[in-house]
């Protein structure tokens, strides 16, 4: 296994990571932003009121996304059993 044979590896792992949770990052990312703008103008500062809308948001986004998010999981681990597959030869 060469140098760059590995870092090609590394890299995809990482993009590919990046891609499946980047949607439930970002909502709830923008979910906590919104809510926290809107704690800090009414000035309530309810613990509930930023966890649950969070909570609904990703379990939203997961089921919407989750069967594109399981088949970018399932290419890269088809691609890493061909990279392994290949070394032996």
């Amino acid at each position: 296994m060469s140098e760059n044979m590995l870092m090609s590896i590394v890299k995809d792992a990482i993009t590919t990571g990046l891609t499946v949770a980047g949607p439930i990052l970002i909502v709830g990312l923008i979910i906590g932003l919104l809510i926290s703008i809107f704690q800090a103008t009414t000035q309530i500062q309810e613990q509930t009121l930023t966890f649950v809308p969070k909570l609904l948001a990703i379990a939203l986004i997961g089921i919407l996304t989750g069967s594109w998010m399981l088949h970018k999981l399932v290419d890269f681990t088809a691609r890493i059993f061909n990279l392994i597959a290949n070394i032996s030869r």
